[in-house]
């Protein structure tokens, strides 16, 4: 990936399984290699690259008929050499936005979720009686980086959720975020906003998937079977929680990284770690195989 957040893409030769496809560049593990290793000799064989900084994005494990497959991928920000196809396969690059508009292999397809959403994902907290104080610190969030906005307001009425949820609209795309509603799926007919997030009891109600591709589809899960239901009904991208004991959670047993990874593993679409964590904590999420954090006073400005 550029430091513009292109992402580059190869397509299939003609002559393999799913020819013609497009795919990220890689290839197979050579026997007792490691995956370090792996990922420099491939990108030298494939791309005349040598990677300078990485590191891990997501593992799918996938099953095609007659094989079951792992795909390790990791994210490579730093390079050395020119990009070239170098057994012959074109090339290209894309901005991220690009990737769902091109035909990707099946066990792809997380990874092109993984690709486009960034490393940390804002919850709101309640709005309080302040409106305009709540949109201030939204302002401030998203000026600090912020990308990615779940806007979650159990408390207040339906009439005052849509318009704050028309105005943090407005706020997101200012910046370049993504703003999901916690909130029926329905309610996108009269907010355009870029997707939903369903709560745990909302994802167990659902047997399908409740929106179109073009937008996002996230939820709360809590342990793998909500993570399984999750990538069964086709949602994009999952919160696992709580990693750690948290005050709005008092009585909630914490997974630990351990357990976060253990659940995680599985789960076949990206997932960010959530329950007392912050920015600080990307390393130890991304070496559990986490998205990235999600967060409510880690990301909330003056939180």
């Amino acid at each position: 990936m550029g430091e513009d957040g292109w992402v580059l893409i190869a397509r299939r030769p003609a002559h393999l399984h799913g020819g013609g496809l497009w795919e990220f560049p890689g290839g197979k593990l050579e026997p007792g290699e490691r995956v370090e290793a792996g990922l420099a000799r491939e990108l030298e064989e494939e791309l005349g690259l040598t990677p300078l900084r990485y590191r891990p994005l997501i593992r799918v494990h996938h099953h095609y008929p007659g094989r079951d497959i792992l795909l390790d991928v990791w994210r490579v920000e730093a390079w050395s050499g020119e990009p070239q196809g170098r057994e012959g396969q074109p090339i290209e690059w894309v901005p991220p936005g690009e990737l769902v508009r091109r035909r990707f292999p099946e066990a792809n397809l997380p990874v092109v979720s993984a690709a486009r959403l960034p490393e940390t994902y804002l919850i709101t907290p309640e709005p309080g009686a302040d409106d305009e104080e709540f949109l201030a610190r939204l302002e401030q969030s998203l000026a600090a980086g912020v990308r990615l906005v779940q806007l979650r307001a159990p408390s207040i009425t339906l009439p005052r959720f849509h318009r704050l949820a028309r105005a943090a609209l407005d706020r997101c795309r200012g910046a370049g975020a993504w703003l999901l509603l916690n909130a029926p799926p329905a309610l996108l007919e009269t907010v355009p906003a870029d997707g939903v997030h369903l709560s745990a009891a909302r994802l167990r109600a659902c047997g399908k998937r409740p929106l179109p591709r073009e937008r996002w589809v996230a939820a709360s899960c809590h342990d793998p079977a909500e993570l399984a239901h999750a990538h069964r009904i086709g949602v994009d991208f999952a919160v696992l929680s709580p990693v750690r004991r948290t005050p709005s959670h008092p009585g909630a047993g914490p997974l630990g990284w351990l357990g976060f990874w253990r659940a995680a593993e599985r789960a076949v679409l990206p997932v960010y770690a959530l329950g007392g964590l912050a920015p600080r904590d990307l390393l130890s999420a991304w070496a559990h195989g986490a998205q990235g954090v999600a967060a409510i006073r880690g990301l909330w400005a003056g939180a």
